[in-house]
C-alpha cells in the first residue's frame, strides 16, 4: 500500500471517529432542538436533525425513499472521490488533502444518514439576527476539501483529470 493511501486511510479515519465523537457528544448533553451558548451573540453547539442535504435542502418529502436517495448519492459520490484520489498526480498534494476531507465529511454524514436516516448538526454560527445554518465537522470537512479543489485550481490553472487507462 503506498504512503497516499495510508494518509488517506489514517486521516480519513480520524476526522470520521472525531466527526461522530461529536455528534454523539451532542447528543447525549444536548436534547434535540435546544442549544447551548458558548460565544453570546456569536456561536452556540444546538442539536438539530437535518433530514434534507446542506443547509436542509430537501429536507421535507417521504422519510424512507429520500433516505435510499441520499444513501446512494453519498456512496456514488464516494466511489468517485476514490476514484479522482487514485488518478491524482502525486505531486498534486493540495488536491489530495483535498478529496481525503471531501471523503471524509461524505463517509460522517453517509454514517448518520444509515443509523438515523437524518444528519445530526450542531455548530451554530450568528451574528445579530444573520444566521448561519447549522452544520458539523462532516460539513466542515466537505468545505474545507472544496475550498482547497478551487484554490489548487487558480493556483495551477489544471482541473484534476481522470485518466481513462
Amino acid at each position: 500500500m503506498s504512503n497516499r493511501y495510508l494518509y488517506l486511510f489514517l486521516a480519513s479515519n480520524v476526522l470520521i471517529i472525531l466527526d461522530q465523537y461529536t455528534k454523539l457528544l451532542v447528543s447525549i448533553h444536548i436534547p434535540q432542538g435546544h442549544f447551548k451558548m458558548v460565544i453570546d451573540g456569536f456561536f452556540a453547539i444546538t442539536h438539530i436533525r437535518n433530514p434534507g442535504v446542506a443547509f436542509g435542502l430537501f429536507a421535507e418529502g417521504p422519510s424512507e425513499f429520500k433516505t435510499l436517495l441520499f444513501v446512494g448519492f453519498s456512496l456514488i459520490a464516494i466511489i468517485a472521490i476514490l476514484v479522482f484520489f487514485h488518478q491524482t498526480p502525486r505531486e498534486r498534494k493540495m488536491v489530495q488533502v483535498a478529496l481525503i476531507l471531501i471523503f471524509s465529511g461524505a463517509i460522517g454524514n453517509l454514517i448518520d444518514r444509515i443509523l438515523y436516516h437524518e444528519v445530526i448538526d450542531f455548530i451554530d454560527l450568528f451574528v445579530g439576527r444573520y444566521h448561519w445554518p447549522a452544520f458539523n465537522i462532516a460539513d466542515s470537512c466537505i468545505t474545507v476539501g472544496v475550498v482547497l479543489m478551487f484554490t489548487d485550481l487558480i493556483r495551477s490553472g489544471k482541473v484534476p483529470q481522470i485518466n481513462s487507462s
